[in-house]
């Protein structure tokens, strides 16, 4: 029992990280032969799919009555994109801020994150609550196809792009490999939670921690892996989106299948370390135009400090 629950942990490992690399890969090449921008494809398509499994997870425990749990994966995986994920690549490698569609992303993002502390305020959060969440994805979603459209009728316009019928390869190689990634995901996310449990942690720690670390490994895999073949740009892009569909469309969604109501441990500390670490993001990569390797390690530091005060104050 123990040891077929350990090979199927590490079997999950292999599956996202396999996955992760085949379509960073295709990603990148659509993003090039379409004429899109790495940024954009990193704001919309790469986040869809590396934000598969905290959906699927957290719509599953809002539908089955574990509300802890879809609160602490949409929560906890918001943090750990930008504690760990991010403040690892930073660390790694200095990303330049060049482009000005950062300030605005990030902007979204902490809309969401301030949005959601105050409609949560009395407790709970209601499908009337999680339909203005939606409103806001939905405006994200339409800002990037703007974007998208003021590029395409400027220079880019006159660029040659190819059709999808010429990228079979690519969509082929993407759609397998956010299958890995999704499903590696939901293997790893279970037997990681009965491996929990074994160990007697509380259901809204395991959220913010396994659970969110299991269902960010897409974006942490994703991060690392553009950012050692050069492509920090779709890094940004990729953590930004996929943190404001954590907000915005994961705890929207999950609100409209039953009221989610909201532990005090939220409101007074995990809450306020996300906007603090999403902050921290947007403020060290507006103020020289780049995210330097100490910043990074800033970050980390920050993230590793909530998980240690997770398990002092509240388990």
């Amino acid at each position: 029992m123990v040891m077929s629950t350990l090979l199927l942990f590490l079997l999950g490992l292999i599956l996202i990280t396999k996955g992760a690399d085949w379509f960073i890969e295709s990603a990148v090449s659509i993003s090039t032969k379409s004429g899109l921008p790495k940024i954009i494809i990193g704001a919309t398509i790469v986040s869809f799919a590396t934000t598969a499994p905290e959906f699927t997870v957290s719509a599953i425990a809002a539908y089955i009555g574990h509300t802890d749990l879809t609160i602490g994966n949409a929560v906890g995986s918001a943090i750990c994109n930008i504690g760990l994920a991010l403040g690892l690549v930073i660390t790694i490698k200095a990303i330049p801020m060049e482009d000005g569609a950062f300030l605005h992303k990030g902007a979204i993002m902490l809309f969401s994150g301030l949005t959601l502390i105050a409609l949560t305020l009395d407790g709970n959060l209601t499908s009337i609550d999680g339909l203005i969440l939606l409103a806001i994805f939905v405006g994200f979603l339409y800002y990037n196809y703007r974007l998208q459209s003021a590029i395409f009728n400027g220079s880019e316009k006159k660029r040659e792009k190819l059709s999808l019928k010429e990228m079979k390869s690519e969509i082929f190689y993407f759609i397998l490999g956010s299958a890995c990634v999704v499903i590696g995901s939901r293997v790893l996310v279970d037997t990681g939670t009965e491996i929990a449990y074994w160990l007697g942690i509380p259901e809204m720690i395991i959220g913010l921690t396994l659970v969110a670390l299991g269902t960010s490994l897409p974006e942490l895999i994703t991060a690392v892996s553009a950012t050692l073949k050069g492509h920090q740009d779709l890094s940004i892009g990729n953590i930004l989106g996929a943190n404001t569909m954590d907000i915005a469309m994961i705890l929207g969604f999950s609100s409209q299948i039953r009221t989610l109501p909201i532990l005090d441990q939220s409101i007074s500390y995990d809450f306020p370390v996300m906007i603090l670490i999403m902050l921290m993001l947007v403020i060290f990569g507006i103020t020289r135009k780049r995210l330097d390797r100490w910043e990074g390690g800033v970050i980390l530091i920050t993230y590793f400090a909530y998980l240690a005060g997770l398990f002092i104050f509240y388990n």
